[in-house]
């Protein structure tokens, strides 16, 4: 991988800059990486506690905001000529249930305006895809489009088949078969995109927590290890947000908590530093295979 200077130094393009609002993780990083070579200017907005300081490395233009700066980032955008967007990076959803995130994410009024539904009219509908839909609406009507960050890097999608590892057994097939329904349920019902398996029987769902404390309490569960996690796209996911996204941490907190297949489905999730990952899978031992409905039993 190039260094994040001389990563700057390839962007030519004189268009407007590509917007890009950063949350937590690499994935920001890959978008960015991914802009520039493409010759693209990058004009980033990272949130607070989320984003890495990085990041401004590899952007033409940089600030923060809190998780509720719509308006600021809205601004920021306008004055650096973005009109095309695109997001990269969770956003921990659990800090709107801890006390003071109010006052260091600062709402500001498109924010409240935006999300007024939720916070002042008591609408129950605070569902991931919820969310992210009315961000982009905010944005959009101030002229700036959000687009897939698989379409600025489409070469990040896995492609179906073994990734890593040993081939699965017919024990672990089966559970990649029992879990890829269960988690398409849950997709369905925004409620996860993670399911941890093992004998068929599910020992934990992945909810607000996020994938990595979803297989940490797995390990607390399982203590016998051997356990297999199923990671799929929601039935209707929409790629401009939340894509299923996995990467070397996902295989060391697997590592740690004594899991030893994971399941991705193909040409939907997201797999970072594909050969760094590919080694590491292979050194800690964890077989990693990419699956859709027609492929599920072909890769066994």
């Amino acid at each position: 991988m190039l260094s994040h200077q001389n990563k700057k130094t390839t962007a030519t393009n004189t268009d407007s800059p590509i917007g890009l609002l950063a949350g937590w993780g690499k994935f920001p990083f890959a978008v960015a990486e991914a802009l520039r070579e493409a010759g693209h200017r990058v004009a980033g907005v990272g949130i607070i506690d989320h984003a890495d300081p990085r990041l401004e490395e590899l952007c033409d233009h940089f600030d923060w905001i809190g998780i509720g700066g719509i308006g600021k980032a809205i601004r920021h955008f306008r004055s650096w000529g973005v009109t095309r967007a695109t997001m990269a990076g969770k956003v921990h959803k659990v800090l709107f249930y801890q006390p003071g995130w109010w006052l260091k994410h600062r709402p500001d009024w498109k924010t409240i305006r935006a999300f007024s539904p939720q916070l002042f009219f008591g609408s129950d509908d605070r569902r991931d895809d919820t969310l992210l839909r009315t961000v982009v609406a905010a944005f959009a009507r101030d002229g700036i489009t959000f687009e897939p960050p698989t379409d600025f890097a489409p070469e990040l999608l896995v492609s179906a088949g073994q990734v890593a590892g040993k081939r699965l057994t017919n024990k672990q097939q089966g559970d990649v078969e029992f879990g890829w329904k269960i988690a398409k349920s849950m997709g369905g019902l925004d409620i996860g995109q993670s399911i941890c398996i093992k004998d068929q029987t599910v020992l934990a769902v992945e909810a607000i927590e996020g994938t990595d404390l979803c297989i940490r309490r797995t390990g607390e569960l399982c203590t016998t290890g051997g356990f297999t996690v199923v990671k799929v796209a929601k039935p209707q996911q929409d790629m401009r947000f939340d894509v299923p996204t996995v990467g070397i941490q996902t295989l060391e907190t697997m590592a740690a908590a004594g899991g030893e297949v994971l399941a991705i489905e193909a040409d939907r999730t997201i797999v970072l530093d594909l050969q760094e990952f590919t080694a590491e899978a292979k050194r800690l031992k964890i077989a990693v295979v990419a699956f859709n409905e027609s492929a599920a039993r072909a890769v066994a």
